[in-house]
């Protein structure tokens, strides 16, 4: 199959933990621009995912990357585990845990009534170590610097919650671990999962942070359409088959 990605292609790649949306990006624009024999194919990302979460990322090339708003408006899909009865700063393990809280009283029954409770129109106060903008600076150059910094709460739709696993305190103490609580999540563009784990432990009145998270689909990619590795990006540029645009200047940024 030949590709033109100056007339523009969209590509499901699987992002591998500790990438940043930006190393994909980087590294599949850098790839295909050299075999191209041209200065700087145009490519963007269709919704960022965290370091530390994996998953269905969107790439647009060429003039694709005007559809980027449109692809980003799509539903998603999360896998989630959360460790319940402690938080951190950035609500995910990449900050030490800040804060501990009572786990005894969580059962499976409890996580059952306190799951629905976020179905449906929400509100959800972003993660301080997020990409939001607060006069004119990302929220996390204040939480960086150790400036305070008030976000404004979001409204958003969760479609779909469903507990996949819970290791109870019993269970998890028995185990040597804290307990847990793996949940799917099917929700709206500007869902922040780290901010809902947050939520949810704050509603089973303990805490909670992320240990792991996965996006399994966004609009109608899924895991099953990324073919491409993106540890495999440089060989993939070299041996995919490129049809070239008349005017090549268009897909130059």
């Amino acid at each position: 199959m030949a590709y033109n990605f100056e007339d523009g292609v969209v590509l499901a790649f699987d992002k591998p933990l500790h990438w940043t949306s930006f190393n994909v990006v980087k590294i599949i624009r850098n790839n295909l621009s050299r075999r191209m024999g041209i200065k700087r194919l145009k490519v963007g990302h269709a919704g960022t995912l965290d370091p530390l979460a994996t998953g269905v990322m969107i790439i647009c090339t060429g003039r694709a990357t005007k559809n980027i708003d449109q692809l980003q408006a799509g539903t998603k899909e999360y896998i989630a585990t959360m460790r319940l009865g402690c938080t951190t700063p950035s609500f995910d393990a990449e900050h030490s845990v800040d804060f501990t809280y009572p786990v005894a009283h969580i059962t499976r029954q409890l996580v059952d009534e306190t799951l629905p409770k976020f179905l449906g129109s929400i509100w959800q106060v972003p993660p301080v170590y997020s990409a939001c903008k607060v006069d004119g600076r990302r929220a996390f150059d204040y939480a960086r610097s150790g400036e305070g910094v008030e976000l404004k709460a979001k409204e958003l739709v969760i479609d779909e919650i469903e507990v996949l696993d819970f290791v109870g305190p019993m269970e998890a103490a028995a185990k040597g671990i804290g307990p847990e609580l793996t949940i799917r999540v099917v929700c709206s563009k500007g869902t922040y999962i780290r901010a809902l784990a947050r939520d949810i432990g704050e509603a089973l009145g303990s805490g909670a942070y992320l240990t792991a998270l996965r996006r399994t689909r966004v609009g109608d990619y899924t895991l099953a359409d990324c073919h491409i590795p993106v540890t495999d990006v440089e060989q993939w540029a070299l041996e995919v088959e490129i049809e070239r645009s008349a005017n090549a200047a268009d897909s130059q940024e």
